[in-house]
């Protein structure tokens, strides 16, 4: 199986931390955050990773090299231009060669197991299978509710919203790198958006375990703690020993 790690952004709301490490190298404990999500794909059966990369891209090489300290073949695809979250695989022919391959970005702290993601995509038959998480949405005000002459017709105090929000994990079928243009901007909404509109199938795969995107700086603080109370859930090569 092989993975695709999306390790190209700029980390702007993680500055001032992000000005000199590239995101995915930012240390939760004794290792980077994306030296987390490799241990958990190997341990998924992942055997290659292709790293798509850009901003700070000579220290994400100089840390993981060809992956070998890690039982990887890490190789890397670099980004002269700003491509999106998506874009960046057309610079990557060799993926035409897979039946399926795993996309993620490259900061995210999951205890999800991605042989299942792996496992609902191939049996649902569709383009691309979404990883998605329920994520409590709180609006700290009255809501009015009001018709067409400014009349109340309702008043809801301080609701609470559940929403199915993507995790930034994906798996994607080769045909579908057909659907995008070489080295053109294209970002994960636009593509799906594209799948629906032409009758594609999309699957999700709703997760319920431990999920953080690590993109502000409380998060941050967050993950620093959450790996190190629960360090065996996310790292579970090191659990088996």
């Amino acid at each position: 199986m092989r993975a695709v790690i999306l390790a190209g952004g700029k980390g702007q709301r993680l500055r001032p931390y992000t000005t000199v490490l590239p995101k995915p190298l930012m240390p939760i404990g004794d290792m980077p955050i994306l030296e987390v999500v490799l241990r958990q794909l190997k341990a998924a059966g992942v055997t290659r990773v292709t790293m798509a990369v850009g901003y700070l891209a000579e220290l994400l090489q100089a840390f993981f090299g060809d992956g070998k300290r890690l039982g990887l073949q890490i190789d890397y695809s670099f980004e002269e231009k700003p491509l999106g979250t998506v874009g960046p695989l057309t610079l990557i022919p060799s993926l035409a060669n897979e039946a399926e391959f795993l996309m993620m970005n490259g900061d995210v702290l999951t205890t999800m197991d991605y042989t299942r993601l792996i496992e609902r995509h191939r049996t649902s038959g569709a383009d691309v299978t979404v990883a998605t998480y329920r994520r409590e949405v709180k609006i700290d005000f009255g809501v009015i509710e009001s018709d067409a002459a400014d009349m109340l017709t309702g008043y809801v105090e301080k609701p609470r919203f559940d929403y199915r929000v993507s995790m930034g994990v994906y798996c994607f079928s080769a045909r579908v790198l057909s659907r995008l243009q070489p080295g053109v901007h294209c970002d994960f909404p636009d593509l799906i958006k594209q799948l629906l509109a032409a009758g594609r199938p999309v699957a999700s795969y709703p997760f319920d375990g431990y999920w953080l995107d690590m993109g502000r700086p409380d998060d941050y603080a967050t993950a620093i703690e959450e790996f190190e109370t629960r360090r065996h859930e996310f790292l579970t090569d090191e659990a088996a020993r």
